[in-house]
């Protein structure tokens, strides 16, 4: 049983984490400012070994007391994507960079360090991203995540993931997120506009992303001192093939639109031959994702203030 700290755990992705590695024996405390509300790890208190601060990384004093004798920190404290970070420049920075070095700063050498970087590192790409492939991030977001990631790196006794795209329901759900919100925009207004169609990605299961992390902490000695791409080929798909797909579940009406950009400029496949060498495979689908989401997303409702009906 490990000792593990996650910083942001109580988000989309942290959430699950906690929820993964509780469930395999270990001791969990999250460190969380609940910038989304504390409802994603409620129930979780009911478990002796789950332990929770409302703090924020930034604060380094905090950090260095709730770091204190951790064998594992999962540092996921971050302004997460580039719409988020465009609209909020100053406090991505702050958050992204800023609060890896706070939680770097708090480390003993000893404590080992699981980071949670992103695709977006790439940029603009041609031909098959391995992990040598130079980084070119082209937004803020990519800019703020490299930064951190060479931080992290440079630290040493750590691990970085490279992750494909997410989607799946969470606890603390996002709608942000493309498969996420094409097939919600598909349920609820029964149409959708699509830009580059013809742009590739390759995608991961949220459940997956967390099985990763338990993956590490139970074979970190050999992942030591690596980045990682995190996905897997079979989820290699383009926009078009994400609508298509959609469409033989849904019945909603699609556009492809020839104006609108992605700031990331993702388009590209990616190679995830060394994380597969550490015993590393994905498990879901898209199919099985997708079912997931129409099932869980079919029960939100949404409400038009402004209409009668």
């Amino acid at each position: 049983m490990a000792d593990i700290l996650i910083t942001g755990g109580a988000g989309f992705y942290g959430s699950i984490v906690a929820r993964r590695l509780l469930a395999s024996g270990h001791k969990v405390h999250v460190i969380d400012n609940l910038m989304y509300g504390p409802l994603p790890l409620m129930e979780l208190f009911i478990n002796p070994n789950y332990t929770f601060t409302k703090g924020d990384v930034l604060d380094r004093e905090l950090m260095k007391r709730v770091a204190a004798g951790k064998d594992f920190v999962v540092h996921l404290a971050a302004l997460v994507g580039y719409p988020l970070c465009k609209k909020e420049p100053e406090r991505a920075r702050q958050v992204n960079v800023g609060g890896t070095s706070s939680v770097i700063s708090a480390l003993d050498g000893q404590t080992k360090l699981i980071y949670a970087s992103t695709g977006s590192n790439y940029g603009e790409v041609e031909g098959i991203c391995t992990e040598e492939t130079p980084l070119n991030p082209l937004s803020l977001y990519g800019e703020t995540k490299t930064e951190a990631e060479y931080m992290c790196m440079g630290r040493g006794n750590c691990v970085s993931y490279r992750f494909a795209t997410a989607f799946g329901l969470s606890p603390r759900l996002r709608l942000d997120l493309m498969i996420n919100d094409f097939t919600f925009q598909a349920l609820v207004n029964r149409y959708l506009v699509v830009y580059e169609k013809h742009f590739r990605r390759t995608f991961i299961h949220i459940q997956d992303m967390a099985r990763c992390v338990e993956h590490t902490v139970d074979n970190f000695d050999v992942m030591r001192n690596n980045v990682y791409n995190v996905g897997d080929d079979s989820m290699n798909f383009t926009k078009e093939d994400i609508v298509l797909m959609l469409r033989k579940k849904i019945d909603f009406m699609s556009h492809f639109a020839a104006i609108g950009e992605d700031a990331d400029k993702r388009d590209y496949e990616v190679s995830y031959e060394k994380i597969r060498k550490v015993g590393f495979r994905t498990e879901i689908s898209m199919e099985q994702g997708m079912d997931e989401l129409i099932a869980g997303l079919s029960l939100l409702e949404v409400r038009k203030p402004y209409s009668n009906v």
